[in-house]
């Protein structure tokens, strides 16, 4: 990935993992690389000049082996996985959140009005 992009990404989780993305969902290959034409490459501007602490995030695990054509198309079916599911926990959180605001309706304690 271009790192040194205005829409490069990357968030470290609490395990140590490092999601790095595009933030226009234009890299197709992330983590590992950007298309060379990308239409959006803007150069990142705000921290030229900055000296970078030891927070800087690990480097980019190996690319996985295969042909570009594969690596594409086993995100995608992954995307389509996720897609697939998102609906259904969608509906169940929606239907946790009307049933606990059917409980806030109602008040616990009943002396003293």
């Amino acid at each position: 990935m271009r790192e040194g992009c205005k829409h490069f990404q990357s968030r470290t989780y609490d395990s140590g993992e490092v999601a790095r993305f595009c933030q226009l969902d234009l890299a197709p290959e992330a983590p590992w690389r950007c298309p060379d034409d990308c239409p959006s490459y803007a150069p990142r501007l705000a921290d030229v000049g900055w000296a970078h602490g030891s927070l800087i995030e690990p480097p980019v695990g190996p690319e996985p082996e295969g042909a570009p054509e594969d690596i594409a198309a086993v995100l995608d079916s992954a995307e389509d996985i996720v897609n697939g599911v998102a609906g259904d926990v969608l509906a169940e959180v929606q239907a946790e959140k009307a049933k606990a605001a059917g409980r806030e309706g109602r008040r616990w304690w009943r002396f003293g009005r």
